[in-house]
């Protein structure tokens, strides 16, 4: 391989990863600069930009290995970088209804999604994967949750399936729900309360909120950070689940079997702690969210760079029809349990 690009003093491994990790870094820059021109989410972008350049992931070629890398650990940063996003404090403004409300509505949400993919056929974890992305944070719940599980020959299709679907859906979720709320005259902290408990991505959930009025805004994102708190155990429920299937299966996983408690997690639970003890200084808190935003966006890049457009478009209506069920669902509960709850 030609070093034009990389010193030679560069380790090996760093320069051989080094073309693939270029390759996804300047998908995720251009994803960015298109969602900020026409506002469309960047994870959305970055998936579209990276399939039209799955060519690059071919087996052998020099892209490769960085392509694996970025789909791999470099997601793991992203999300472990998520802690950075919320404190303890804010869940404990909220108050125990909303924090209730939160909680019920993950819960729920997930275990019918769960039960909803074995009866359309599919693995009860693919409906974890999906739900969890509906009923948490939309796409960096379902890179996430992906990361957690064991490897399996779908499960990169699963996980770019459910990506596109929850960006998609969480930008017209932006454009309707505050309709929803409006029609429903729910005052400024009720509709904030359901647009951060059933939008997908923050950034949607920002949109719609401060849309509405500043409380509005203030309030959901609050909401949405504490859906973000509930990754972590999500994730070990997850890991969990997937070991005593694979147990219960008599056979070994397609891969390492992943820890009980992956490091990333780990990571995530120790920068909410840490930035809720305020030990951060306040730039080094934004550089920490730049940075897991650009993780998230270079990995969902990658994801999309080893996945051929055509094995997407065979997933047929019942993946689709599973998504679209999963988000109606945790609207009409969220609803419902506002009037209780909140």
């Amino acid at each position: 391989m030609s070093t034009a690009l990389s010193p030679r003093g560069f380790p090996a491994e760093a320069r051989t990863l080094f073309p693939g990790l270029l390759a996804c870094a300047v998908v995720a820059a251009a994803a960015t600069f298109l969602s900020e021109h026409y506002g469309a989410p960047v994870m959305l972008f970055a998936l579209l930009l990276g399939t039209a350049m799955n060519f690059l992931s071919d087996e052998g070629g020099p892209c490769q290995p960085g392509i694996e890398f970025c789909a791999r650990a470099v997601l793991r940063l992203g999300v472990a970088l998520l802690g950075l996003r919320i404190t303890a404090a804010q869940i404990a403004d909220l108050g125990f209804g909303p924090v209730a409300l939160v909680v019920i509505a993950v819960a729920l949400t997930i275990a019918v999604s769960m039960l909803a993919a074995r009866w359309l056929g599919f693995q009860t974890l693919f409906g974890l994967l999906s739900g969890g992305a509906v009923a948490i944070c939309g796409a960096s719940a379902a890179l996430a949750l992906a990361a957690a599980l064991p490897a399996h020959p779908q499960k990169e299709r699963a996980t770019l399936f459910t990506v596109v679907s929850v960006s998609a859906l969480s930008t017209l979720a932006m454009i309707v729900y505050p309709m929803v709320a409006q029609g429903l005259g729910l005052d400024a902290r009720a509709a904030g309360i359901f647009l951060g408990a059933t939008i997908h991505d923050v950034a949607q959930v920002v949109g719609a909120g401060y849309g509405m009025s500043q409380q509005t805004g203030d309030i959901a994102t609050f909401v949405k950070l504490l859906r973000v708190a509930m990754l972590l155990p999500v994730i070990v429920v997850a890991v969990l689940l997937s070991r005593r299937q694979a147990g219960a299966a008599g056979e070994p996983a397609a891969g390492p079997r992943p820890p009980l408690l992956p490091w990333f997690a780990v990571a995530f639970a120790l920068l909410v702690g840490i930035h809720s003890l305020d030990l951060l200084p306040r730039a080094l808190v934004a550089f920490g969210n730049d940075a897991s935003r650009w993780c998230l966006v270079a990995a969902i890049a990658a994801i999309g760079m080893k996945t051929r457009l055509k094995d997407l478009l065979t997933v047929g209506v019942r993946p689709v029809a599973l998504v679209l069920g999963e988000t109606l669902f945790l609207a009409v509960l969220v609803l419902g349990l506002l009037r209780v709850l909140a």
